[in-house]
């Protein structure tokens, strides 16, 4: 097939407008098909791209009109073109500051492909070439272009110009950041990745930042491949927005989108390791380690994707738990945060999953299958319905893990199965053999790992909605597990109403618990509480006025429902507990100690 040509230039900044050019040089003879995706992978929601196109046109070779009509939501039909190319020409409004679509303004641009390039139907495999222009104006003569697709001749790395890509799949899998941006280079065992960082921020410690990524690459690189050590991709580019408030990440075949806040990036002159900043680089963890899990070790019902329509598949837990289960674990693996740290945050997964009395109404293989109704369309009642496949997806992982080491006496884990499934499904995925995992294979393929059969565990924590047997399964590591109370006395004594309120000027709740104190009483999502006692209550001073109650007193709350006034009688619960303690302890033998260390050091 003849390639096809994309030019996309920022048009209109100031009105958010990219201006897009397809030009196909063979179009169907009865009539040429163009189609924009209506979800993108690794982000489980139907979200209609095609809404944001405002305009579209099209041409034959003389640059007379051709007719060209909506065939469906996001589909438009060409009439035939008597023997020439076809080219259309389109704008696209760009007005989401995320991870997923695309967004413009004149400080920063940034767009994934499938939010922008219209497929032409029946030529996906054509080889694609896009031609990325700077915006008109002295304003932009500093913009650069980050972008992990391949440079044409004659367009250099950072530079406008053309981008070449094998097929339209690898085209829409290149996000691409316009503008000024901070960037640093390093190798991890020898491949060159990029760290882009666009937004506003003032002396992010690029160093440093380079310094612990190389440290988590290198190690993830060496999980899947111990022997050669040879990396997925030739280059890789982290490209991070930084904004006030903001968290989130979508994974690519040899880049990562993400968004955080910019209070959360390493400052020059400050070494010590915040909160924030190791939430950052768990994020760059979760979606580093996709390159392999998802990217290339995919579900069969991904390979390949059907862009029009929802691809289900039970097996999110595998993809996305097994990742959030690695992202932190790579950190402590690779020295960035210590065993202490990476134990606070198991905890707060733990606190997390245990809090919503969903995870025993929905296992994780029906959260993976319904996420596209259910987890990327969360509501006021979701803690009470649903089960995180990416949180409970974890702890599943945590659990098949710590019971192959304790079944094979540390000879085998759960890194033998994220091996046996890149060597059979992953690494050649883009040479042509595009086949996906089962769902019924999984069994089978850990069993042939490790040599464990799982039984059971693997149908409960699977299938089933209990409570997975975390404290047992910590035993043989001297690791025990328990509610963070706080301090006995102090916070521990601390009431609740078992729900979570939505800060600001107003105290409104944003979820009520089963069986909480909040539910028992009444008072439902959406109400907004205005005096506890007669006391105001505003968004921020809730927790100051229930701490000078004891845990089973009453309190009468009155909060109005849309425009009704309500009074009710409350009382109140124990300690809302929203993260566990992990606390380890040195065996005699110093056996539990030694399985420890090769569970957290790999």
């Amino acid at each position: 097939m003849k390639p096809i040509r994309y030019t996309i230039v920022p048009k209109q900044p100031a009105a958010h407008l990219f201006e897009v050019t397809l030009t196909i040089q063979d179009p169907d003879p009865e009539g040429q098909r163009f189609a924009l995706p209506t979800w993108i992978p690794g982000s489980y929601m139907v979200r209609e791209f095609a809404r944001n196109i405002v305009t579209l046109k099209a041409f034959n070779d003389a640059g007379r009109k051709v007719r060209i009509e909506k065939a469906d939501k996001q589909t438009w039909q060409a009439a035939p073109v008597k023997g020439g190319a076809l080219t259309l020409r389109y704008e696209v409004y760009a007005w989401d500051l995320s991870v997923r679509a695309a967004h413009l303004d004149d400080t920063t641009g940034f767009f994934n492909g499938s939010s922008v390039f219209l497929a032409a139907l029946g030529h996906e495999n054509a080889p694609c070439v896009v031609d990325i222009q700077k915006p008109a104006g002295a304003t932009y003569r500093d913009w650069r272009v980050a972008t992990a697709l391949s440079e044409a001749r004659g367009t250099k790395r950072y530079g406008f110009g053309l981008y070449e890509a094998q097929n339209y799949d690898e085209l829409i899998d290149h996000p691409v950041t316009l503008g000024q941006f901070a960037l640093a280079t390093f190798k991890a065992h020898g491949v060159p990745h990029d760290i882009v960082i666009a937004g506003r921020t003032v002396s992010v410690d690029m160093d440093r930042l380079a310094a612990d990524l190389k440290r988590i690459c290198e190690a993830q690189i060496a999980l899947f491949e111990p022997r050669t050590k040879k990396a997925p991709v030739d280059r890789y580019v982290f490209m991070t927005q930084a904004v006030s408030d903001g968290y989130g990440g979508l994974e690519h075949r040899a880049s990562t989108a993400l968004i955080c806040n910019r209070t959360d990036l390493p400052v020059v002159g400050r070494p010590q390791m915040t909160e924030g900043y190791r939430t950052y680089l768990g994020l760059c963890s979760h979606e580093y380690f996709h390159t392999w899990n998802v990217k290339r070790i995919k579900p069969a019902a991904f390979a390949p994707y059907d862009l029009s329509r929802e691809n289900y598949t039970s097996l999110l837990w595998l993809f996305e738990g097994f990742t959030s289960y690695y992202d932190d674990l790579m950190l402590v693996r690779a020295k960035t945060i210590t065993e202490a740290d990476y134990f606070g945050m198991l905890g707060k997964t733990v606190g997390g999953v245990l809090r919503g009395s969903g995870r025993l109404k929905q296992s994780v293989a029906e959260s993976s299958f319904d996420a596209w109704i259910k987890y990327y369309r969360q509501d006021e009642n979701s803690p009470n319905a649903i089960v995180s496949y990416y949180q409970k997806g974890s702890l599943v992982a945590l659990a098949f893990d710590l019971a192959i080491r304790a079944r094979t006496d540390q000879r085998k884990s759960l890194d033998d199965v994220m091996r046996l499934l890149w060597q059979r499904y992953g690494r050649d995925f883009y040479r042509g053999k595009a086949t996906g995992v089962e769902e019924a294979d999984v069994p089978a393929l850990i069993a042939e790992a490790t040599g464990v059969e799982l039984g059971a565990l693997f149908t409960d924590a699977v299938h089933g909605t209990r409570d997975l047997p975390l404290e047992a399964l910590f035993s043989p590591f001297a690791v025990t597990l328990s509610p963070d109370l706080g301090n006995p006395g102090g916070d521990g004594d601390k009431p609740s109403l078992g729900a979570r309120v939505r800060g600001g000027a107003e105290c409104t709740l944003a979820a009520v618990h089963d069986g909480s104190a909040a539910q028992k009483a009444g008072l439902s999502a959406g109400d907004v509480l205005i005096a506890v006692d007669g006391l105001r209550v505003t968004g921020s001073n809730l927790d100051t006025l229930l701490s000078r109650y004891l845990p089973g007193s009453t309190v009468e709350i009155h909060a109005f429902r849309r425009d009704e006034l309500r009074v009710a009688r409350v009382r109140l619960d124990g300690p809302d507990v929203t993260r566990y303690k992990l606390a380890a302890a040195d065996d005699k033998r110093g056996t539990a100690r030694k399985a420890r260390e090769r569970w957290l050091r790999g």
